[in-house]
């Protein structure tokens, strides 16, 4: 092998190395953050990085071997915390089939990226699929207009447009006994609350769109950990039939996210079945998953998908559900350390946020 080449395989598996250790420091700045969303791609790029230290180095060095092994452990340890997140792991809520003439709950929630002006393909997507409740991000008052062809037929309505790419636009088909415009974190960053009649029941919920942690919007996690950890916290607080959904421009296998099911006994449909990858829809080996449902013990999944592309950096994802008894088997524990944590990011945010 030529020296330049052995080089740029040392090089490439530091760098890799570092991506994937670099999650594990608790600092809530962007250049630390960012590395929690490509696990997956991290633990290909290591697979094949140890595949050509095989079969390319005729005669490695015992700091060759070395490296080999620190990037096999680290693979595995990617593994581990994919393997939830794919059909090898351990389902949370059961998947079953309505009962007969029994009515779904459909959601569909898109972030449209607001400077992309190709109505008609989500336009599209609504008609062929008459979802029972709709929920679009980055949608400005020019949206809200596009979209009046099909959302006029929502009796029930929430429309917050906004031109700094948090406007948000909710419709349902279901009864909206009462509803909130809240503003948690940030007085810019609007989310809402939405009590719904189901099928008999009323089901809370809460839609949000917390900053990323990426220069040009936030440069640090703190106001979104915080928003993510607050809304948990009062889902948790109301105990009856829940589900939180939107961009929460965190990954599934996240710190974060993992505190806010424990913190909040909501559940994660994704696990056991896939990824669901949603972001970024235009570039395939950049993809990580970004839009969520996070459901109460109350529901069952009929069925969860990631749809076709409406020309937004986001795929659309859509879930459906039917109501059945509690069951709450599958929460994750929360030790008495990781609620003082919830505690102190929250109050973390909420003093950055009034700061700002």
């Amino acid at each position: 092998m030529e020296n330049y080449t052995y080089c740029l395989y040392w090089l490439i598996s530091v760098v890799a190395v570092l991506s994937v250790l670099i999650p594990s420091i608790k600092n809530t700045f962007w250049t630390f953050r960012v590395f929690d969303y490509p696990r997956f791609q991290k633990f290909v790029i290591l697979i094949i990085l140890i595949v050509l230290w095989n079969f390319a180095v005729d005669e490695p060095t015992i700091y060759d071997k070395i490296l080999v092994v620190g990037e096999a452990f680290l693979a595995l340890y990617l593994f581990y915390i994919i393997i939830p997140y794919t059909r090898l792991g351990k389902a949370m809520i059961d998947k079953i089939k309505p009962d007969d003439g029994e009515q779904t709950l459909d959601i569909l929630v898109c972030n449209v990226y607001q400077h992309n002006r190709n109505y008609q393909k989500l336009i599209n997507l609504i008609q062929e699929n008459d979802p029972s409740v709709l929920f679009f991000l980055e949608t400005d008052e020019e949206w809200k207009n596009a979209l009046e062809v099909v959302t006029k037929n929502y009796q029930y309505k929430i429309e917050v447009p906004l031109a700094n790419t948090y406007g948000l636009l909710f419709y349902s088909h279901f009864p909206v006994k009462n509803y909130e415009v809240n503003y948690l974190i940030d007085e810019e960053i609007p989310s809402i609350v939405a009590d719904l009649e189901y099928n008999d029941h009323v089901v809370r919920l809460y839609g949000i769109h917390p900053t990323p942690p990426v220069p040009q919007e936030n440069p640090e996690s703190t106001q979104r950990d915080a928003e993510i950890l607050l809304v948990g916290k009062k889902a948790e607080e109301y105990g009856k039939p829940a589900i939180v959904f939107g961009d929460l421009n965190d990954v599934a296998w996240s710190k974060t996210t993992k505190l806010f099911l424990k913190s909040s006994g909501m559940l994660d449909p994704r696990r056991g079945r896939g990824m669901f990858n949603t972001f970024h829809a235009k570039y395939w080996f950049l993809r990580w998953p970004l839009d969520h449902f996070f459901v109460s013990s109350h529901f069952r999944l009929v069925d969860m998908k990631v749809t076709k592309s409406v020309d937004s950096d986001h795929f659309p994802i859509w879930i459906s559900l039917v109501i059945r008894n509690e069951d709450t088997q599958d929460q994750l524990e929360i030790t008495r350390e990781e609620k003082q944590e919830v505690i102190e990011k929250i109050e973390e945010g909420i003093e950055k946020g009034d700061a700002n």
